[in-house]
């Protein structure tokens, strides 16, 4: 309930109303269920991303690598979930343009994904994707093309030509 709470101010922008019962989540949930639970790391997540929100990176990078930590001693380094948060920490450094700190946590999430998931899963396609976006803010579009195109075939065959992920796919390439 108060992890509910605190995401139904964050999405109203309510950011400080949002922060204590977010952070009050985390400490029950870390008490009841030990600090290397799944559930404590999205509790730490749903933290770094209002810290992240409300412009905070260094309190949001904190968060994200303790969740990382914690999904990689619970479940594993090659584990899908790991992905997830490397995705999310390489989200935070893409925003804050540190590219050279995104790329090699997006590569690792990507070939997670493919390993665990296989070649045609949305999760892969959307690894892609973010890849890409970063080599092409980064001015490496004959790097980045492939990575879309790719991206869109997955979405093509695993979700069907008039599925929204087809029509971002192709916006993005």
């Amino acid at each position: 309930s108060l992890n509910l709470l605190a995401l139904a101010h964050r999405a109203q922008g309510d950011y400080a109303a949002a922060e204590a019962p977010q952070a009050r989540a985390l400490a029950i949930l870390e008490k009841l269920l030990g600090p290397e639970h799944h559930s404590v790391a999205i509790a730490i997540g749903n933290l770094a991303e209002l810290y992240q929100a409300q412009g905070r990176y260094a309190d949001a990078e904190r968060a994200y690598k303790r969740a990382l930590s914690n999904v990689e001693s619970g479940l594993g380094p090659q584990h899908p979930n790991v992905a997830t948060w490397l995705n999310s920490l390489a989200g935070l450094y893409y925003a804050q343009k540190r590219f050279d700190a995104a790329q090699p946590l997006y590569e690792r999430a990507l070939a997670i994904r493919e390993k665990a998931l296989g070649p045609y899963n949305p999760a892969v396609a959307a690894s892609l994707n973010n890849l890409a976006a970063l080599y092409r803010a980064r001015g490496k579009y004959a790097a980045a093309e492939p990575l879309y195109r790719r991206s869109l075939d997955i979405a093509l065959k695993r979700m069907g030509e008039g599925h929204p992920a087809v029509a971002v796919a192709l916006n993005n390439l």
